[in-house]
């Protein structure tokens, strides 16, 4: 059996991190092991120059992972590969119950699309997208027959998700 997936979807700064960690802390607090992917359009490192990680990347290794008593970490360095299909990154991922996925708003992976007004764009992702399943938003907006929640209803989220992987849960 494959791990359930749902994501987290919206144009840049629509609350999308935001809400995601919310939804995390609310599905650990019923008793599931919960792991999460982003997906990043820009280059990013969780290294810095001068560690022996960095050195042993800057010299050239493809992988490089970081153990500790505390949490591993595991750096694969692309060198002019092409970006990894989001199937293929979630095959490294460890079982647990639930991955909860931010971005990837093309994929066709179920998921909540994001929305605040502060940030809202003409374009809405779901006019055109089936794999959204609802709309969570901070105004009174289209949701083009979607459910539509509260951005701030976390608990209602988190039961449509569940409600829509038959995800079994205790109260925490």
């Amino acid at each position: 059996m494959t791990t359930p997936v749902f994501g987290v979807t919206g144009w840049k700064n629509s609350g999308k991190t935001t809400l995601l960690t919310r939804l995390v802390k609310t599905f650990t607090e019923r008793g599931l092991t919960v792991s999460t992917l982003k997906h990043a359009h820009h280059a990013f490192d969780v290294d810095h120059p001068g560690t022996d990680s960095f050195r042993h990347r800057e010299a050239g290794a493809r992988e490089v992972m970081l153990v500790s008593g505390v949490r591993w970490a595991l750096m694969h360095e692309l060198r002019d590969s092409p970006e990894p299909p989001l199937e293929a990154a979630l095959e490294r991922i460890s079982p647990c119950d639930l991955i909860l996925i931010e971005g990837y708003k093309r994929a066709g992976h179920p998921k909540i699309e994001v929305r605040r007004q502060a940030t809202s764009r003409e374009q809405k992702l779901a006019d055109d997208d089936a794999s959204i399943r609802a709309i969570a938003a901070d105004f009174p907006t289209d949701s083009a027959g979607r459910p539509l929640f509260d951005l701030n209803d976390v608990n209602g989220l988190a039961d449509f998700i569940a409600a829509e992987l038959s995800l079994k849960q205790t109260d925490g």
